[in-house]
């Protein structure tokens, strides 16, 4: 009921007021965090050589901007309908999965922590049909319940990632959809380094394990936050899964294929991904040390 009542309570401020909220806290996390403030700025410069200080800057400055806007803007969510998501949200390559979800082996749809990545998942849940979406638990059971809540008001499910790879095999079994954000740094044992804005970025080999065992289509998914505050709704085509018997070979080559096409929707808009985390931080020479 308490927290109902919060969800409530934030949902009825109107968005234009949120949204000024969310330009503060924006400000407010940039500027008192040097040590957050420096890792955006350090890996938007390697990744974005040929572009000056000012434009890193810039599209720092814009990166917590947009973090602040998924925030305020969740609460949105349990308001959402089929008559109202076109004021919102446009969306493209929809057959994409339509086509994807009558194979009937359950569909793969990755991302990134990207745009609103959170009103995609709703939207498509409205659109078409439910979908779990794989997260980490958070440390706050207040807002644990708070996230939780809002996603279930589509009908999506939260599927904690651990230990997760028996559900999700089995999910896919009963022709359900599993949503998944692939762009965030993970421990040398739970991943495989592959090329990500030319430096070796330790990722996921998950959504490549799942894709191979189940043979369930994998697409890609975003959800572009547009100049006049709407969102563009983004499924890829069916991405083509390699494999052979060399299944080692086939995890990595996988794995890259899908951060290429991350790499290059974030070239598009690189002011809407989450700069701020430390992406590079599992390091290979540490593995090779270990080794």
């Amino acid at each position: 009921m308490k927290i109902k009542l919060i969800i409530f309570l934030i949902g009825i401020i109107p968005i234009s007021v949120r949204k000024l909220i969310a330009f503060f806290i924006a400000k407010l996390f940039y500027y008192l965090s040097l040590k957050h403030r420096l890792i955006a700025i350090h890996n938007l410069m390697r990744s974005f050589p040929d572009k000056s200080l000012e434009e890193i800057i810039g599209i720092a400055k814009e990166s917590y901007l947009s973090v602040a806007l998924v925030l305020v803007e969740f609460y949105d969510i349990p308001s959402l309908n089929k008559d109202n998501l076109n004021q919102l949200l446009t969306i493209r390559g929809l057959d994409n999965y339509t086509n994807a979800c009558n194979e009937g082996k359950g569909v793969l749809l990755f991302g990134a922590h990207f745009g609103n990545w959170e009103i995609g998942n709703a939207a498509l849940a409205i659109l078409t049909r439910p979908l779990s979406f794989v997260y980490r638990i958070l440390d706050s059971r207040l807002l644990e319940g708070i996230i939780t809540t809002v996603r279930a008001s589509c009908g999506n499910t939260s599927l904690p990632k651990e230990n997760a790879m028996r559900q999700m095999i089995r999910l896919l079994k009963q022709d359900n959809t599993i949503s998944i954000l692939i762009d965030q740094n993970v421990a040398w044992y739970g991943g495989v380094f592959v090329d990500f804005f030319g430096r070796k970025a330790c990722t996921t080999s998950g959504l490549a394990l799942l894709a191979m065992h189940t043979q369930a289509p994998v697409l890609p998914f975003f959800t572009s936050r547009l100049p006049d505050g709407k969102y563009l709704l983004e499924i890829g085509g069916k991405v083509e899964i390699i494999s052979s018997e060399n299944h080692e070979a086939d995890i990595l080559i996988n794995t890259q294929n899908f951060t290429k096409i991350i790499e290059e929707h974030i070239r598009q808009y690189p002011e809407q991904w989450f700069w701020v985390h430390q992406r590079w931080k599992t390091k290979l020479c540490q593995v090779k040390q270990r080794g």
